[in-house]
């Protein structure tokens, strides 16, 4: 699976999309944000705005995503830390969740000091060069996994998918011990395919 902005962070392809800004849409991002808190929904909440400006302009999705977070951020929002939409994601009916998503995250970080934990309202992140992991409590009683491989290796425990995150292929687990030695592998290898 190819990604045309495999190699470059989150950050980078924003950056890249905010100087051409003006040059797809006709408008620059602080014009946008102008008609986003004048005309648009509320601007706390970014997956309205996203629809909106996709449904009324036709915005792209890059642009989207960037055009909501200025509004939202010119309205007062700020972005949760990473622990905080983790701690968000693993609340209430899926709170029991967590000490796998603890263990699972633990495992993920453990394979490099170069892995970086991002936050995400709807799951968590692991990245190197790029997305190599995702992390969603699907369930009430299970977690699952995207993972982004090159080549995947064969195992029974995948499945292919597109996601969580950017994921190819995906595993679920409902119990920490489901988190195996093959399991652990598995991560491995998307750690090392996306290096």
């Amino acid at each position: 699976m190819t990604n045309e902005n495999s190699g470059r962070d989150m950050g980078e392809v924003m950056d890249a999309t905010v100087t051409y800004m003006k040059d797809r849409t006709g408008r620059s991002l602080d014009e946008w944000v102008q008609i986003v808190l004048s005309s648009g929904p509320n601007p706390h909440d970014l997956s309205a705005v996203r629809r909106w400006l996709k449904n009324e302009h036709g915005v792209l999705l890059n642009t989207r995503w960037a055009i909501a977070d200025a509004a939202a951020r010119a309205a007062g929002w700020k972005r949760p830390k990473v622990d905080e939409y983790i701690n968000q994601q693993y609340s209430g009916p899926k709170a029991e969740l967590r000490p796998l998503f603890d263990r699972l995250r633990a495992a993920l970080e453990d394979l490099g000091d170069d892995v970086a934990v991002e936050g995400r309202a709807g799951y968590t992140p692991f990245v190197r060069r790029r997305q190599f992991a995702a992390v969603v409590a699907a369930t009430r009683k299970r977690i699952d996994v995207g993972l982004r491989f090159v080549t995947p290796p064969p195992s029974a425990l995948i499945v292919g998918s597109k996601g969580p995150g950017m994921g190819t292929h995906k595993l679920s687990l409902e119990s920490l011990e489901q988190l195996t030695e093959a399991v652990e592998e598995l991560l491995k290898a998307a750690y090392e395919q996306n290096g």
